[in-house]
């Protein structure tokens, strides 16, 4: 059975620990990765300070060739990586293309390094005073990512990271390995040096190795809320700067005024793509007043009833199976506790098998009505096939509804009123908002960053947001005496002497 190892400038690691790779198409064990610790995390740290000096003294036009060939390439073997994602994660390959062309449009904005690294510059802030500011490398950071997006997230991390200088280590999910893997074998095909990106396999003994090694400066993170927070809490005590981001529960507020038809649509992408394994998917819709909510009911069990399930390769599927079985059980879960709460279980996507695959981890699609805010079905992260449809009186009640609940990371509203819109957009207690927009996913020059829960740590990821996080600003204070005014060497034979006592620019 084919073994997924480290990559990794050091030695080949010798943990005797493994963790199975399953197709989730089939149910079956396809590879296994072999589980690291400190040991290995040590060499790859010594390899990394042994390269990330001279990478971070390489000029930023040169950095910057190394990204655009790394997204040549990267492109050029765009099919192979999309296969390799989708039979280990289980997405279908239209959204597995989508992953890692969501990553690359964040390499795209490291292309530009050189200008986004440009510091700051005041001339005359005194009497012959200039005042200029730097960013420069932390050195050493690493990156702990999920397995819902095998290659998306690592790149946005690992990208903005290499671009500003520093070295980079990845421990990506022992779920879905491989991925992170090739890239690293192609970010040294487009003359990465050796030691600046590595890949760390293992469970929490590497995540903890990570937290407490004294030479990593850096750690950002993205996964569910309760490692999301024990991550800041360790790494931050460790005297780390951490960023780490936790789960969702997104909201889709549906105005009276909406395109109930362009609605449907929306969710049934946004609340069902890649089986609703996406912290960004829109597992929650609101529709405002009764009449909203009757309508909008009719139009989705038609809508869900046509999603068509399949294995990763089928072209025509919606979407394909969870990750593993034990997360397919934790969905199916969720779904007999909305059902024992009250809620109103319209569509049931239990036991749905697929002919020729019955032991691939496939769930069909399920829809609840008449949720309410009480119910832990509402307030946790299902992530997974399931629509939710809470019901909102009015406009007030739809802005209190995502506002107060523990998560922050994404909401949607839907409406032709722009005032409504505008309204929404300012008040909700939401980090990122989407306007007739399902999933608000920013753009790669912007920042991606939840709030409450969703989120631990003050700097969110990719746009300048990101160079922020994994840079640290010098400014400098400069003064140029003129030579001339003064003597060229002094009575006693010493160098000249100033006798102008030096001012504080504020103080002149």
């Amino acid at each position: 059975m084919r073994t997924i190892e480290n990559f990794t400038s050091g030695a080949a690691s010798k943990a005797e620990r493994f963790g199975d790779v399953f197709d989730p198409n089939s149910g079956e064990v396809q590879a296994r990765v072999r589980l690291s610790g400190a040991v290995d995390l040590d060499a790859a740290v010594a390899a990394a300070q042994k390269a990330q000096p001279g990478w971070a003294a390489t000029n930023p036009q040169r950095r910057a060739r190394v990204m655009f060939e790394f997204k040549r390439l990267v492109e050029v073997n765009m099919d192979e990586l999309a296969r390799m994602l989708s039979s280990e994660h289980g997405k279908v390959i239209a959204d597995s293309r989508g992953d890692i062309q969501r990553g690359l449009e964040v390499i795209e904005f490291c292309c530009g390094i050189p200008h986004i690294l440009k510091g700051e510059y005041t001339q005359g802030a005194g009497p012959g005073i200039d005042v200029y500011s730097m960013r420069q490398p932390l050195g050493i950071g690493a990156g702990i990512t999920p397995f819902n997006f095998p290659a998306m997230i690592p790149l946005w991390m690992s990208g903005v990271a290499i671009a500003t200088g520093n070295a980079f280590i990845l421990k990506p999910s022992e779920r879905d390995p491989s991925v992170p893997v090739r890239l690293g074998e192609l970010f040294v095909e487009a003359g990465l040096p050796e030691g600046i990106f590595q890949v760390v396999h293992g469970d929490k003994e590497m995540v903890d190795a990570i937290l407490d090694h004294p030479a990593i400066s850096a750690v950002s993170f993205v996964g569910s809320s309760d490692i999301a927070h024990y991550v800041y809490r360790r790494g931050v005590e460790a005297g780390k700067r951490v960023q780490a981001m936790g789960g969702a529960k997104n909201h889709g507020i549906v105005m009276p005024d909406a395109d109930l038809d362009q609605v449907v649509a929306d969710l049934s992408g946004a609340a069902f793509g890649s089986a609703g394994e996406r912290c960004m998917a829109l597992p929650v819709v609101v529709p405002v007043g009764e009449k909203t909510a009757i309508a909008l009911r009719e139009k989705l069990i038609p809508a869900i009833a046509a999603l068509r399930v399949g294995v990763s390769t089928d072209n025509d599927a919606h979407y394909g199976p969870v990750v593993n079985a034990a997360h397919k059980t934790r969905v199916e879960n969720w779904i007999q506790t909305g059902v024992d709460e009250g809620a109103e279980l319209v569509v049931d996507g239990r036991g749905f098998a697929l002919q020729g695959h019955e032991k691939g981890f496939f769930i069909g699609p399920s829809l609840f009505d008449h949720v309410t805010t009480e119910m832990s079905a509402y307030k946790e992260e299902i992530f997974g096939p399931v629509l939710q449809i809470v019901r909102a009186a009015d406009f007030e009640e739809a802005v209190r509804l995502p506002s107060e609940h523990q998560y922050g990371n994404g909401v949607a509203i839907f409406t032709r009123n722009g005032h409504a819109a505008r309204e929404f957009a300012a008040r909700v207690n939401v980090g990122m908002v989407g306007i007739n927009v399902p999933i608000p996913v920013p753009v790669a020059y912007h920042t991606f960053g939840g709030w409450k829960r969703s989120a631990f740590g003050d700097t969110n990821q990719h746009g300048m947001e990101g160079v922020k996080f994994w840079t640290k600003v010098k400014t400098v204070t400069q003064r140029w005496p003129d030579g001339s005014a003064l003597p060229a060497m002094a009575e006693d034979g010493g160098p000249a002497r100033n006798n102008d006592a030096f001012v504080i620019p504020t103080m002149g």
